[in-house]
């Protein structure tokens, strides 16, 4: 229980600043303060020590999440619900083939439909360049309204689980990993990573999780380098928004069109697939037309670019020109795995296996990141009430 107690007071001290989390969306990381994102990292620890413990920490006795996943997913789709489980509200799907959606229904008028005993709505809407965290901006000011005139007597909080701009659940996941593996933030000042696109057999891979990783770890101080070939660049307001953070933190931001010369003396690599900034922008018009044959034509095209750049793919050999040859590996999940998953990929199957254990380890955060962003929205003081719950010694599983 010291553990436990340390944590506690760590979270506590965080607070005393406020909670800035407190009734407010979880919509974009770089919206929040970083001491907010500190305490979504301490109240996940403290989640994940008392789940280990056999201890409950189920501070809602009924109540719904709303999922509404959009695109396809496995780790974020499990990690919420398991999230939701965990503080002890039941999911419920929304399957928009299933629901008037499909039938010329607004997403303003399902939005609040879906609310009348929610308290949390999970949204993964990554597809459309643009949209996605619109379209969570809209459910939003739909709550807002209905939440105003007294129709819905609880106004939901929405967490974002991947739009196309960033994937927040997953970005403090990674951190939460970088934490437990160095020891603590502070610790991650100087260290450099590198976020490299790699070589992957498909295209149309959002941009969120580069994103994402770029723009959080340069407000901590770290020595950051976005990697990737000619013409595979993210989204400008996001680069420039992640140099003014290495600025301001005093760390450092570069981008590099060599994987090689980027990793050299890394201490973190983090080699993933996107598809370009302006490949995403052309995929979302021939999107919203509906253009088919556009749509065959745009992935032969990027395909054949891909098939440029299949020396882009993180083995045994740049993995010896890392900081002691051994740079922490990261990825989200699934990776293209060489001679694994596919022929050529993303990461040599000798270097996945060798680290897939850790990339297990990482995704395994996020159930609790995604719990602690709840708890953070709907309690002032989560650590306060979690303290309660663990001084009642609640067991999770019944003793008979």
């Amino acid at each position: 229980m010291v553990v436990m107690h340390e944590i506690f007071n760590k979270a506590r001290e965080i607070e005393q600043s406020g909670n800035g989390l407190y009734g407010k969306d979880f919509l974009l990381t770089w919206e929040k303060e970083l001491n907010d994102l500190r305490l979504v990292l301490s109240v996940a620890d403290i989640l994940m020590q008392m789940r280990s413990k056999g201890l409950s920490p189920r501070v809602f006795d009924s109540g719904l999440a709303v999922s509404n996943f959009r695109d396809k997913s496995t780790r974020t789709r499990f990690s919420f619900a398991s999230a939701c489980n965990l503080l002890g509200l039941a999911v419920q799907d929304l399957d928009e083939e299933k629901s008037q959606l499909s039938h010329g229904e607004t997403s303003r008028e399902t939005a609040v439909m879906v609310s009348f005993l929610t308290d949390f709505i999970g949204i993964r809407d990554d597809i459309f360049l643009g949209e996605g965290n619109r379209y969570m901006r809209e459910v939003a000011s739909a709550l807002d309204e209905s939440f105003s005139a007294g129709i819905l007597p609880l106004r939901p909080g929405i967490v974002n689980l991947q739009c196309d701009m960033d994937h927040p659940t997953q970005s403090l996941a990674d951190l939460m990993h970088l934490e437990k593996e160095f020891g603590s933030l502070e610790a991650l000042r100087g260290k450099k990573i590198v976020m490299s696109w790699a070589y992957s057999p498909s295209y149309g891979k959002p941009l969120s999780v580069p994103q994402g990783v770029t723009s959080i770890m340069t407000r901590l101080g770290m020595n950051v380098v976005l990697a990737h070939p000619e013409g595979y660049g993210l989204i400008p307001e996001i680069v420039k928004m992640a140099s003014e953070n290495a600025r301001d933190s005093g760390g450092t931001f570069s981008i590099s069109n060599s994987m090689e010369d980027a990793v050299r003396d890394a201490d973190i690599v983090y080699p993933k697939s996107w598809a370009p900034y302006q490949i995403m922008e052309r995929r979302t018009a021939m999107l919203k037309a509906g253009d088919s044959k556009a749509l065959e034509d745009l992935e032969k095209e990027c395909l054949n670019e891909n098939s440029r750049h299949v020396d882009w793919e993180y083995g045994l050999r740049t993995k010896s020109l890392t900081a002691g040859r051994n740079a922490l590996y990261m990825h989200c999940l699934p990776a293209d795995i060489s001679g694994v998953s596919c022929s050529r990929g993303e990461v040599s199957g000798e270097v996945f296996e060798y680290s897939r254990l850790d990339t297990y380890r990482q995704a395994g955060y996020k159930p609790y990141i995604i719990a602690a962003m709840m708890l953070c929205n709907r309690f002032a003081s989560p650590s306060e009430m979690l303290s309660n719950i663990l001084e009642k010694d609640k067991s999770r599983i019944s003793q008979l």
